[in-house]
């Protein structure tokens, strides 16, 4: 679908010229309903590749979806969509250590707007979007929660419960949940001829959770300190990780911010956590 927005839009070292070829698109699909086409296009595709796996849903899954997320509703607006929601952190430590994205820019210690640019600026394209995925995609991404027609899943609460959060997502789906087999990994071996998706599921048969707080030592305290100046507090504590943050307030050099956002009562002393768990408010120092 991300193909299929940009449908006309070609790069620049193309032989026939970008803007001839752009131009030219936009003023024959400018005559005609562009979503209607595009539908009929992605109706065919999808329904191609059902008929040859034989099923009869399929789960188009990427996080940089959350660049077209209006073009979605546009061409199917009824369409469910399935928000999986994590801790930032996690995800962080997940990107560097599955696709050795840095978080840090080598020649600040502490962040600022000049260090992130040095961040950004000296990265590969591929690296760049990862980390644009995480600071621009997760805010469209929680603001899409509201949608009548989205399924949240918090994956914490996935890794504990994995039964029962893929039979409400299947029952959401509209399909029977006693009809599904048990949750695992046993069937991801098309992973090993895709050039997509993390490596490492294929050294796992089971779903665990031990991959939900390892970003505790994955991460250095000033890595955390860059996620979190990146992404913001309110947008930590909105997605329900207030604990996560206390949990680096107790490092050894906190953001002075985070602190103060606590002190001011940024905080309800009666909010819980996304993943369920209730904790007390502590005194911040």
């Amino acid at each position: 679908m991300l193909a299929l927005e940009a449908f006309g839009r070609v790069d620049h070292r193309h032989p026939a010229g970008t803007s001839l070829i752009e131009t030219a698109t936009s003023e024959f699909l400018g005559r005609i309903d562009r979503a209607a086409v595009s539908r009929a296009f992605a109706d065919a595709a999808y329904g191609a590749y059902l008929s040859s796996a034989g099923k009869r849903i399929i789960v188009d899954k990427t996080p940089r979806y959350w660049m077209v997320l209006d073009y979605l509703d546009l061409l199917y607006p009824e369409a469910p969509h399935i928000l999986l929601m994590r801790n930032p952190y996690a995800i962080a430590a997940s990107l560097k250590s599955t696709w050795g994205v840095p978080l840090q820019a080598k020649s600040s210690r502490s962040v600022s707007l000049s260090s992130l640019a040095d961040l950004m600026l000296r990265l590969p394209d591929v690296i760049a979007s990862s980390l644009a995925d995480l600071v621009l995609g997760l805010p469209k991404l929680a603001a899409h929660r509201d949608r009548r027609q989205t399924m949240v899943v918090q994956y914490e609460r996935l890794a504990a419960c994995p039964e029962e959060e893929i039979q409400r997502l299947i029952a959401g789906l509209g399909c029977d949940p006693k009809d599904t087999a048990a949750t695992s990994t046993a069937r991801a071996d098309y992973l090993h001829s895709s050039s997509f998706g993390d490596r490492k599921i294929l050294e796992r048969r089971t779903v665990d959770e031990k991959s939900v707080d390892a970003w505790q030592v994955q991460l250095s305290v000033e890595e955390m300190q860059t996620i979190t100046d990146l992404i913001g507090v309110e947008l930590m504590i909105q997605l329900g990780y207030e604990a996560e943050l206390r949990w680096l307030i107790k490092g050894a050099r906190s953001p002075s911010y985070i602190v103060r956002y606590f002190e001011c009562g940024g905080i309800c002393a009666s909010a819980r956590n996304g993943h369920g768990r209730a904790f007390q408010p502590t005194p911040v120092s």
